[in-house]
C-alpha cells in the first residue's frame, strides 16, 4: 500500500502505481486541490492472479494502514455517522484504458451515515442519492447487495477491480491495441468529494486544448449536481463549460490555470476529471488526452509552433493511422446538398463512414464478420460496448456528450462518431444504410459518394506533410509510407 504525496514516493514508477495514482501523485507535488488517496500498486494483481485469485492475507491489514492515513488527514472516521469518511476504489493500469474496468462509489455509506449527511448539509435528498448509488453500483460490480460491514465492503471492492482487469470489455480492448495481459491493474482508494452537493456542486471533464477539432482552445462539459461517473457514462446530456463559467467564474478560472499547468507539465494535451462540492474545486485525474486524428495532426503542429516540442517530437505524435485517417476521401459537396438528414447530433469523432445500421454491439460484431460495414446507432453506449465499436465504422447515440466513454474510445479508434442527437431521434433504422458525417454531426440517408483526399487545404495538414517528407528520422520513416500510399 502506498499513500499518494506524501513525499516518501517521488519518483514512484507508473508501471507500479497506474496511471491514475501517478497523477495524482503529480498534482498533489504541484499543489493542486487533490482528494488524498492510497494505492495497491499492479504488482498486486498480478499476485492476485498468481495465487488463484485470492487476496494476500496482507491486504486487510494494509486497508486499515491506508484509511487510517485519509481519517487523519481529512478528521472524518470510515463508518461514523458523526464525522464519516466515505471513499471511491478506483482502477488504474499503466496504459489508459477509458471506461473499460470498474470503480465504485460512495463505499462507507449506510442508512445511518446517509442521513447524518442530509442532517449535516442541510440537503434532505444528498444522503438517500448518494446511498443508492453506492447500493446499485456495488451490487452491479462486485454481483451480490453490499452486507453490513464496511471493511468487507471495501476488501470486495477491491478484489472487484483486480476482476474487471480481465473482463470481457478490458480483454477486448487490450487485444486491439496489443497491450499485455499480465500486466494488471493498480487499485486506488481515494476520499470521496461529491458533486452532488447542492446547486453550488457539481462533476465535469476538461480537455486542455479540442481533442476532436484540434482547436488550441480548452474543451469540456459540466453536469451540475452529477457525481463521477455520470459525464463520462454517456447515461446523460452534459452542458458546455461555458456553463460552469457563468455560474461560478472563480472555479473556472481556477479549473483551467491548473490544466495549463498539467499540460506544461505532462508534455501532452490533458484530459482532466473534476468535481465541484460546495464551490470548491477539486481535481481527481489527469492523463493523455485521446483525440481524433485531425486532432492530432494540428495539435502536433501547434505545439511545435508554441516550441513545447520539436519537429521528431511532433512527428512521434501522429501515427501513421491517424495520418492515414485524415487523408481519407471526404463527401462530395453536390451529394451533401441534396442528401435527407436523418439525425443531428454533435461531433465526437470527425470523419465519414457508410453501412447499415445496427442497434446492438453484438449485432455489430456478428455482421462485421460477415463482411459488411456497418454503424452502430444506439440510445447511449456504456463500456461493454467495446466489441460492437471495435467492430462498426462508425458510433451514433441518442443521448451522451462529447466527453463520454464512447467519445473517447472512439477518438483513440478513429471512428466517426456523433453524439447526442436527441432520445427518440433514432428509433426505427435498424437495416437501413446511411451515412455518417460527423464533422458536422448529421447522419445523412443512403450511400453517399465520397472524393479526396480530405484536409488537403488544411495549413496544419500542409505543414505537417512536408516535415515528414523533410525528416529522416524514423517517425517520419513510417508517416513517409502513408503518404507514398495516400
Amino acid at each position: 500500500m502506498i499513500l499518494l504525496g506524501n513525499g516518501e514516493w517521488h519518483d514512484v514508477d507508473r508501471t507500479l502505481v497506474g496511471g491514475k495514482a501517478f497523477s495524482i501523485t503529480t498534482m498533489l507535488e504541484l499543489g493542486m486541490p487533490v482528494p488524498p488517496a492510497f494505492v495497491f500498486p499492479t504488482t498486486l494483481c498480478v499476485e492476485y492472479y498468481a495465487a488463484g485469485r485470492s487476496l494476500p492475507a496482507s491486504v486487510a491489514g494494509d486497508l486499515r494502514r491506508g484509511i487510517a492515513e485519509l481519517e487523519t488527514i481529512l478528521d472524518r472516521q470510515f463508518g461514523n455517522p458523526e464525522a464519516p469518511l466515505l471513499v471511491s476504489v478506483r482502477s488504474g493500469a499503466a496504459h489508459s484504458m477509458p471506461g473499460m474496468m470498474d470503480t465504485i462509489l460512495n463505499l462507507g455509506i449506510d442508512a445511518k451515515v446517509a442521513e447524518a449527511l442530509s442532517r449535516k448539509s442541510g440537503d434532505a435528498s444528498f444522503g438517500p442519492d448518494a446511498h443508492r448509488r453506492f447500493i446499485e453500483q456495488f451490487t452491479k460490480v462486485v454481483g451480490t447487495e453490499p452486507g453490513d460491514d464496511p471493511w468487507e465492503q471495501l476488501e470486495a471492492a477491491v478484489v472487484a477491480v483486480f476482476e474487471s482487469w480481465n473482463s470481457p470489455r478490458a480483454t477486448a480492448y487490450r487485444k486491439h491495441h496489443r497491450l499485455p495481459d499480465d500486466a494488471g491493474t493498480a487499485v486506488t482508494v481515494q476520499a470521496m468529494v461529491f458533486g452532488n452537493l447542492g446547486e453550488d456542486s457539481g462533476t465535469g471533464v476538461l480537455f486542455s486544448r479540442d481533442p476532436v477539432t484540434g482547436a488550441r482552445e480548452p474543451f469540456g462539459e459540466w453536469l451540475p449536481g452529477g457525481q463521477g461517473e455520470d459525464v463520462v457514462s454517456g447515461q446523460f446530456d452534459p452542458l458546455p463549460l461555458s456553463q460552469l463559467a457563468e455560474s461560478m467564474p472563480a472555479v473556472h478560472d481556477e479549473l483551467l490555470t491548473a490544466t495549463r499547468r498539467l499540460e506544461e507539465k505532462f508534455g501532452d494535451i490533458q484530459d482532466i476529471e473534476f468535481t465541484v462540492e460546495q464551490g470548491k474545486l477539486w481535481l481527481l485525474q489527469a492523463r493523455s488526452a485521446k483525440r481524433s486524428a485531425t486532432a492530432a495532426v494540428r495539435h502536433a503542429v501547434a505545439m511545435c509552433e508554441e516550441e513545447l516540442l520539436d519537429v521528431e517530437e511532433a512527428l512521434a505524435r501522429v501515427t501513421p493511422e491517424q495520418l492515414s485517417e485524415v487523408l481519407r476521401p471526404h463527401l462530395e459537396p453536390e451529394a451533401r446538398a441534396v442528401a435527407t438528414v436523418l439525425a443531428k447530433g454533435e461531433c465526437a469523432c470527425p470523419g465519414v463512414a457508410t453501412g447499415v445500421v445496427v442497434t446492438t454491439s453484438d449485432e455489430a460484431e456478428a455482421e462485421a464478420a460477415d463482411g459488411k460495414d456497418v454503424i452502430l446507432v444506439t440510445p447511449t453506449t456504456n463500456p461493454d460496448d467495446v466489441h460492437g465499436m471495435f467492430a462498426a465504422q462508425a458510433i451514433v447515440t441518442e443521448i451522451g456528450g462529447a466527453t463520454s466513454h464512447a467519445a473517447v474510445v472512439s477518438r483513440e479508434l478513429g471512428r466517426p462518431c456523433i453524439v447526442g442527437c436527441g432520445a427518440g431521434s433514432l428509433t426505427g433504422l435498424r437495416g437501413r444504410v446511411v451515412t455518417v458525417d460527423s464533422m458536422t454531426g448529421e447522419l445523412l440517408d443512403g450511400a453517399l459518394p465520397v472524393s479526396g483526399p480530405g484536409h488537403h487545404d488544411d495549413p496544419a495538414v500542409v505543414k505537417f506533410r512536408d516535415w515528414v517528407i523533410e525528416q529522416s528520422g524514423e517517425a517520419g520513416a513510417s508517416l513517409r509510407a502513408v503518404l507514398d500510399s495516400a
